[in-house]
């Protein structure tokens, strides 16, 4: 029970939320302009502005991300945005790929021709290359979130899900033959716990075979096939081949979701691939310490493209972010005037301003004290979409309380400002 309010605005704060469910048809654009998460503009077609709101969302997900990489022994690295023309070359997207890359010229006195890169593998390569490795060094596992750039047809160009400009939460393993199925076993785990922290349990697995136009011997595509089907039959899930998909240097595994609509998109892909170590001559010394050998290179990423991934999540949870990942996590309400220094010595509380420590947890708390009536500050709240709803009226203020309602549930809690900063790192630590 809201302590200290009117039962008419009790019955506004259910009323505003049971109005504001919207049907399926609601559009990933409306949800994003209405609660200002990104913008597009005709200036540079095909890459997103993320605004404020939007941006705590995305870099909530990396910061996500990141977390879930180092727990299965990623390291971190940040590569070059773009490379000399003998690059893509050497790694054969110059001949296969060239005509989806933005490539520019002039760059130094030589007017040697550049391209901006529209994945990270083959820098990835250069990372690897730079040093001599042995088998006590493999699974190499690197990871980065650096910018790349497709240059997709304007007519293919759609919001969040097909864009030029965007961000993949990027993995490459290097490892041993006999490493390869374990690689590829734990990165189909890694897949499976990160969906469903999102609740998305059910997802399309698709095996994408040889192309018609590849890099490689046949035989080593046949082994890279055979590989996958066997990991995709051990986990005991549904999957199918999907005939001439796979990329041009190796078969893959593609993770398919669907929208509310039922169109479907790509996410997380687990790609094998024998054929850039090869190019790049990548080496290690095997157990025999006179061998040398190739490693194997798989290509990996969960989310996929953040952007695309973004796009699902909005539609998936329909603009109703979970504490964790919402952008606005909660509105403090003061009733009246009267109720401001106490809403903002609870605001105080609950991000614990005396702290200084990067590692101390901060939420997105707003305090709504404008001269407009309560009903009409709830009915913004909903439509930008906050989780929490803090109102505070003479009772709180006397009792140094908070009433503390969840916009999707009708019950409230009477807490401290301690119990609710509490409460909000649970939430953080859970996902909730």
């Amino acid at each position: 029970m809201i302590q200290g309010i009117p039962p008419v605005l009790k019955r506004l704060v259910i009323r505003r939320f049971n109005s504001s469910k919207s049907s399926s048809s609601i559009t990933n654009l409306s949800i994003a302009n209405r609660q200002r998460l990104y913008m597009i503009d005709q200036v540079t077609p095909g890459s997103i502005f993320f605004l404020p709101h939007g941006t705590r969302i995305f870099n909530k997900l990396i910061s996500f991300m990141k977390l879930q990489q180092r727990k299965y022994g990623f390291e971190e690295v940040i590569t070059p945005l773009i490379y000399r023309k003998q690059l893509w070359e050497r790694s054969g997207h110059w001949d296969n790929y060239k005509d989806d890359m933005f490539r520019v010229d002039g760059v130094d006195l030589e007017k040697e021709e550049y391209g901006l890169k529209p994945m990270n593998c083959p820098g990835h390569c250069i990372v690897f290359s730079r040093f001599d490795r042995s088998y006590h060094d493999l699974p190499l596992r690197l990871s980065d979130f650096s910018p790349l750039h497709r240059n997709e047809s304007s007519g293919s160009l759609s919001g969040l899900t097909r864009v030029r400009k965007f961000h993949q939460d990027d993995g490459h393993i290097f490892c041993t033959k006999e490493q390869m199925e374990q690689e590829i076993t734990s990165s189909l785990k890694m897949i499976d716990e990160v969906y469903k922290i999102f609740n998305i349990p059910d997802y399309k697995l698709l095996l994408s075979t040889r192309p018609d136009e590849y890099i490689g011997e046949l035989s080593e595509w046949n082994d890279a096939e055979a590989t996958l089907q066997t990991v995709l039959k051990s986990t005991g899930k549904l999957w199918e081949i999907n005939e001439g998909d796979g990329a041009f240097y190796g078969p893959k595994i593609d993770i398919i979701l669907k929208d509310h609509t039922g169109k479907e998109h790509q996410s997380a892909t687990i790609q094998l691939d024998f054929q850039l170590p090869n190019r790049f001559n990548l080496e290690y010394t095997s157990s025999q310490s006179s061998q040398k050998l190739n490693p194997i290179m798989i290509h990996r990423a969960v989310f996929g493209s953040l952007e695309r991934f973004l796009a699902i999540l909005i539609d998936h949870f329909n603009g109703k972010w979970p504490f964790w990942l919402s952008p606005r996590q909660a509105l403090i309400v003061p009733v009246s005037s009267n109720h401001i220094p106490y809403a903002t010595e609870v605001l105080k509380t609950l991000n614990n301003d005396l702290s200084n420590s990067i590692n101390d947890y901060k939420f997105h708390i707003d305090v709504d004290s404008r001269s407009e009536t309560v009903g009409n500050r709830i009915k913004e709240a909903i439509k930008k979409g906050y989780t929490y709803i803090i109102m505070i009226g003479d009772k709180e203020k006397e009792s140094r309380t908070i009433s503390l309602r969840k916009l999707s549930e009708r019950s409230t809690e009477v807490l401290t400002p301690l119990e609710a900063r509490s409460k909000f790192i649970e939430l953080e630590n859970t996902y909730k």
